[in-house]
């Protein structure tokens, strides 16, 4: 399965960049420009407030990324990034509860035993679709990720290592490419084009898994080859 979802991932990724990435755009510009203001006039409490900005800002577009892949999956873009963004609005908060307690659980996985907070990570990988798509509340979501998860760990962590891999060493380079640029503003650029390119493609991994293993019903029309029929459990 592992293949199967990344080639359909680059190949959607390759038809539909210019969509994708004008969602990612539109957030980094706009996240990345408030996040500099505040840092360059107030300094470490302007940055600390741009922080807090971008943490909410980066739930939104995860689930606006989520919402653009099930958009595409006919093959066809049919919202423009500006309605994205305003459909997937309701749920930020409880994307942002369940993605926090989320992330305080892997952690704390993590920093005990460390297999711990990774068999965390891949159980809830599918928080955001769950919450997004299917409109989950907080606490659902992760007994839905569980249920979708159940019998494919293996596959799944594999999906999101390979995935996190990847991305890590595109914003490696573009983040090299930059470093001779004053301090704010190398970073800023850097945190504009690193998004923008790795961001839809995270979502596309993500997203393509979710309706992989929720069944045949909401597999993607675009890429029935790539993504066969979920094996029975």
């Amino acid at each position: 399965m592992v293949g199967d979802i990344l080639n359909a991932a680059f190949e959607l990724y390759k038809r539909h960049w210019k969509h994708l990435m004008s969602v990612a755009l539109a957030f980094y510009l706009i996240a990345g420009t408030i996040t500099l203001g505040l840092t360059i006039a107030f300094g470490r409490w302007g940055a600390l407030g741009g922080a807090i900005v971008l943490l909410i800002g980066i739930f939104w577009l995860t689930g606006a990324l989520v919402e653009a892949v099930a958009d595409i999956r006919d093959g066809r873009v049919e919202m423009p990034w500006n309605e994205t963004f305003s459909r997937v609005w309701p749920r930020v908060w409880p994307l942002l509860g369940a993605s926090i307690l989320a992330g305080l659980g892997i952690a704390v996985g993590l920093a005990l035993l460390i297999v711990p907070g990774l068999i965390l990570l891949t159980w809830w990988a599918l928080l955001a679709p769950a919450v997004v798509l299917e409109k989950r509340d907080v606490f659902d979501s992760f007994r839905r990720s569980r249920e979708l998860v159940r019998g494919n760990a293996w596959s799944v962590f594999g999906v999101l290592i390979i995935t996190y891999l990847l991305t890590s060493v595109v914003s490696g380079v573009i983040r090299a490419i930059f470093t001779p640029l004053p301090d704010y503003l190398g970073q800023y650029i850097a945190d504009v084009i690193g998004g923008t390119v790795v961001a839809p493609f995270s979502a596309l991994a993500i997203t393509l898994m979710y309706f992989r293993l929720a069944g045949p019903e909401t597999t993607p029309e675009s890429v029935p080859e790539a993504l066969p029929p979920p094996e029975p459990r």
